[in-house]
């Protein structure tokens, strides 16, 4: 991390868990690498077109910033559509999160409305109509999402303690994506994947594509995460997704680094098969937000060919994705900074949440495979909020 970052002063974390520092209204962003918490916005990106996203935000840094300050907040799956990007107010740096305990959600009864968009039959029914184009065309993957949307009140602070908890080794965010006095909206989650980070030349992305839900039966469990390494159905989703980030990393890098086989990573709900692709930059001068925008959408949330399955997300599948599958994450002013997929995530309002999950369909997928990996995703979630028993009704 920049060194001027490690001159701020330490937040007084609590002693049990630094995520209890959090309020509504604030912003934090937690990894393997440090925890950011924020408060206020001293500067905000104004609209502007996707080009000139990343400069803008960068000029935005230079001229409201000062040392140890940052761009913090949200990029939408559609680049083009408005950012939540700001230099915070306050900003303070605490240690990278341990796994901790958290206080257990309370079970609660189902929310008053839940809408699924689209429905289980609809979604089965968008499976099967991507497997057709992908047969008759050279759509390679296309991701298919789902959203589900409750009437419920939402502890914000308990459910960000919960998954930071429960994703000690993931990305946990909470961004504040609307000023006051207009009634408060979050976006929050617990990210697997790691988009891009960026520590002086070091470049890191940690894609994730190929994956099964999880068995609280312990053999089960094993079985089914070591049928996954041998998948040639997931394995192949998985190699078009890395060879897309390798691919989009080498005109910013040196050298690219890529293992030659994917290796396992478990969530408390999913198994992935993830890679670590490595690049040492060749242009300091490029940031981590220049960088992560060069790779967004990967085929992991989009899909390959990248136009095509476009296209045909816009057409089928139903709902706009919003800030879901987009980047979320920091960059400060040397560059170096952490941008993570926003996965595994709700948009939660006064009284609703609207949460969101995808499956990327290729050859070889079945319907009823990737809403059972959608309900997966959904309950990271769900079970953070104490409402598992909603995915009962939903299959």
């Amino acid at each position: 991390m920049n060194k001027r970052l490690h001159h701020l002063p330490p937040q007084p974390w609590a002693a049990e868990h630094p995520t209890r520092q959090y309020r509504p209204g604030a912003s934090l962003f937690a990894s393997p690498r440090a925890v950011l918490a924020a408060r206020g916005a001293k500067a905000l990106l104004p609209p502007c077109t996707a080009g000139r996203l990343a400069g803008d935000a960068l000029a935005m840094l230079r001229d409201a910033g000062g040392p140890g300050d940052v761009i913090m907040g949200a990029v939408p799956f559609d680049a083009a559509a408005p950012a939540r990007l700001f230099v915070p107010e306050q900003i303070s740096v605490g240690p990278a999160l341990a796994t901790g305990h958290a206080p257990p959600a309370a079970h609660r009864r189902k929310p008053h409305a839940v809408h699924a968009r689209p429905s289980p039959d609809a979604y089965r029914a968008n499976v099967e109509r991507a497997l057709a184009c992908i047969r008759a065309t050279g759509l390679e993957k296309v991701v298919l999402s789902r959203s589900l949307s409750l009437n419920v009140q939402v502890d914000l602070a308990g459910l960000l303690q919960r998954l930071a908890a429960r994703n000690s080794r993931g990305y946990t965010f909470a961004i504040d994506l609307v000023d006051a006095p207009a009634p408060r909206r979050t976006l929050i989650g617990a990210s697997p994947e790691l988009l891009l980070s960026r520590r002086g030349r070091q470049l890191l992305s940690h894609p994730l594509a190929g994956s099964v839900p999880r068995s609280s039966d312990p053999r089960e469990d094993r079985r089914r995460g070591a049928a996954l390494l041998e998948s040639a159905k997931d394995l192949h989703e998985h190699e078009l997704v890395v060879a897309a980030v390798a691919d989009s990393l080498r005109p910013f890098a040196r050298q690219v680094w890529v293992p030659p086989r994917p290796s396992l990573l478990s969530t408390p709900t999913m198994w992935h098969l993830g890679t670590e692709v490595k690049a040492e930059l060749a242009d300091p001068a490029c940031s981590s937000l220049e960088l992560a925008l060069a790779l967004h959408p990967t085929p992991a949330v989009c899909g390959h060919p990248l136009q095509q399955a476009r296209r045909f997300i816009g057409d089928v599948e139903g709902f706009e994705r919003g800030y879901f599958a987009g980047l979320v994450g920091w960059c400060d002013t040397s560059g170096d900074g952490e941008w993570a997929v926003t996965l595994r995530c709700a948009e939660v309002g006064e009284h609703d949440a609207t949460l969101y999950a995808g499956a990327g369909i290729v050859d070889g997928s079945v319907a009823e495979d990737e809403l059972l990996e959608t309900s997966g995703k959904l309950r990271t979630m769900l079970a953070a909020m104490g409402l598992e028993s909603v995915l009962e009704t939903m299959q």
